[in-house]
């Protein structure tokens, strides 16, 4: 009798000590889990956080649209947008830079992109379908034809101002300072640094 009593006595210790240890074993699960998911959360949060800054200071990303800047940039191509430049030095003529669109009405977009043509005090002009920088002709090697739209009469850049063109030069192809003239250094966003994608035209600008 005595040795059953006892065998029932160790069989009730180890039915106890598995269900203390599975209950162990369940919360020490639990717990893990919630650590996991805090730690989770916090990286989320802080990649994301470390990416909108870089996104609002640094470089963002633009998709084209509109042919005013062909043949250099095509509908759909995707740009690094380099926006730190800006805070070391000040756009250079020949640039591609990105900028608030200063026009107004229906056709208005967000964003610009085109060329950097006259800095501060630069004189521009337009004569017989040709671009005049400072009283000589511009050599362009970035175009594929003659400006098509009207000639216009030299006219000087104004202190912080840009003149900026689009690459395409086909008549009414790019609204551009031509349209509504020069534009504040404060509307210039960021530089084109490079075209990523697709792959096959990737490159630096």
């Amino acid at each position: 009798m005595n040795r059953e009593l006892e065998e029932d006595y160790t069989r009730s210790r180890r039915q106890r000590y598995r269900s203390v240890t599975h209950n162990k074993s369940r919360q020490k699960s639990g717990r893990t889990w919630v650590r996991d998911m805090r730690e989770w959360i916090i990286t989320a949060g802080i990649v994301f956080a470390v990416m909108s800054l870089l996104n609002i200071y640094v470089f963002n990303v633009s998709t084209v649209i509109g042919q005013s800047m062909e043949p250099t940039l095509y509908q759909g191509e995707k740009l690094i947008i380099n926006k730190i430049a800006l805070s070391f030095g000040k756009p250079g003529r020949g640039e591609v830079v990105v900028l608030h669109d200063p026009s107004t009405g229906p056709s208005r977009k967000e964003y610009l992109v085109k060329r950097v043509i006259g800095i501060p005090g630069d004189i521009i002009e337009v004569r017989n379908q040709q671009l005049y920088l400072n009283g000589k002709l511009l050599d362009e090697p970035y175009i594929d034809t003659s400006i098509e739209d009207p000639d216009f009469s030299s006219l000087t850049v104004q202190a912080g101002a840009y003149f900026v063109m689009g690459d395409n030069r086909h008549a009414g192809a790019s609204k551009d300072s031509r349209y509504f003239g020069a534009v504040a250094g404060e509307s210039i966003v960021g530089k084109v640094s490079l075209i990523w994608w697709p792959i096959s035209k990737m490159k630096a600008l």
